[in-house]
């Protein structure tokens, strides 16, 4: 199984309190990987991505999604080698970019990022 799919499997078992639909869309390229509804009726869109290293990787598509949508949106990168789990909103795609995974996340560790992501809209 590929990085990315295993990030998928592991965050839908751990966030049973988030309605996911994955977002498998080649007509609109840049689109975030899955759309997001939590409790508090909240839509946020999820952008995931595995590194096995500092830098994080975007396609021109995926910077100008998150640039023209900077609310309610979030990139969750996991790091291969620390395991770390990170999740950064999607209006610092830019910073991401340049500094990877230096830039201060708005929460690490799954049990955070969860929470995070569950508590939007409250």
């Amino acid at each position: 199984m590929k990085p990315e799919r295993k990030l998928w499997v592991e965050l839908r078992e751990n966030t049973p309190e988030i309605t996911w639909t994955r977002l498998e869309n080649l007509a609109l390229p840049g689109v975030p990987d899955l759309l997001g509804y939590n409790k508090n009726n909240h839509f946020f869109t999820l952008e995931m991505k595995v590194t096995k290293g500092n830098k994080v990787r975007f396609s021109p598509h995926q910077i100008g999604f998150h640039v023209r949508h900077p609310k309610n949106t979030f990139i969750l990168v996991k790091s291969l080698i620390s395991r770390d789990w990170k999740l950064y909103e999607g209006k610092r795609i830019r910073e991401l970019v340049t500094r990877g995974l230096e830039l201060d996340a708005c929460c690490s560790g799954l049990a955070a990022c969860r929470l995070t992501l569950e508590s939007l809209g409250a």
